[in-house]
């Protein structure tokens, strides 16, 4: 696979691809936190190009390198935050690192573990592409210090540890929120391409919450949302899949299992009833639909996530 197409599920495949030891990051709830300076010792470092499927923050208390993201680059330095969505083709190169954390995080953790809603308070969350900023040294202390909290529950054995990381997590982004995103415009306000993926993200975001709240019962296809923004079904595959590196209809898949999976957590709403409210007309579509996303039942999914 080409560089410039490679899109990768989480930190593990990353470094992997990398040879970088990663024994201590579990990904498999879709949420993960390290310190950079603990996996990445061998400097300079370089990173092959790639596509990450998931949310990323990079706190830099202390490094320096350059970030790469699509053809813009920025330097890395003290204090600096950087904030990215899944899509974007980055790498980065580390030529000094001694305090630098990472947390990257799924879709399906934001909703499940922070809230089902979680755009309606941070929509920033879908803005195509974020500049870094270097905050004031009390901006960053605030920002440590849930980050802290955030790595030790994250190396804990509670039995709400994913609970408790969702609810600090609130905390963070709205940190984020007030330090990015009082006055901010995004970098690629006037880029038609970045325009037409926001506006998608936003009307991928907008159906299932109709779909959720009982609003409609219909699936969207590729065109449907083509004909939402007044575009040429192949222009807007063509935008999306450029941009992102992953097709309309892979975000549409992606998004109908995330919202699955989170209306399997209620127990009291019946795998027909969550079948029926993501748009399937039979229940068994809907089973073999997830089954072939996630090699589970939903049934099965059910039982192991909701204890």
């Amino acid at each position: 696979m080409s560089s410039n197409t490679l899109v990768v599920k989480d930190l593990n495949e990353l470094y992997d691809l990398m040879g970088l030891s990663h024994e201590q990051i579990d990904s498999r709830d879709g949420f993960s936190i390290l310190y950079l300076q603990e996996i990445m010792k061998n400097l300079p470092l370089t990173s092959v190009r790639y596509r990450p499927d998931f949310f990323s923050f990079l706190f830099i208390r202390e490094a320096f390198g350059k970030y790469t993201i699509d053809d813009l680059q920025f330097n890395m330095q003290p204090r600096t935050v950087y904030f990215t969505n899944p899509g974007n083709l980055r790498s980065f190169e580390w030529h000094q690192l001694n305090d630098t954390c990472l947390i990257v995080f799924t879709e399906a953790f934001l909703k499940e573990q922070v809230h089902s809603d979680i755009y309606n308070d941070f929509s920033f969350l879908l803005t195509e592409t974020v500049e870094p900023r270097v905050l004031m040294p009390e901006q960053f202390r605030a920002i440590e210090e849930l980050y802290q909290i955030i790595h030790r529950e994250y190396s804990s054995n509670s039995p709400y540890r994913n609970k408790l990381i969702g609810s600090m997590l609130v905390s963070l982004l709205f940190k984020i929120r007030e330090y990015f995103f009082q006055d901010y415009n995004p970098i690629y306000e006037g880029n038609r391409s970045s325009q037409i993926v926001r506006t998608f993200k936003q009307n991928l975001e907008q159906h299932f919450r109709d779909l959720a709240g009982g609003k409609t019962d219909t699936q969207l296809r590729v065109q449907d949302y083509a004909d939402k923004q007044f575009l040429h079904v192949n222009y807007l595959s063509s935008v999306i899949s450029s941009k992102t590196g992953k097709t309309v209809s892979a975000w549409i898949a992606d998004k109908t299992i995330t919202e699955a999976k989170v209306m399997l957590q209620n127990k009291q709403v019946s795998i027909k009833e969550v079948a029926s409210r993501l748009g399937f007309l039979e229940a068994s579509h809907f089973s073999n639909y997830f089954r072939k996303h996630t090699h589970q039942s939903p049934a099965e999914y059910r039982k192991q996530s909701v204890q």
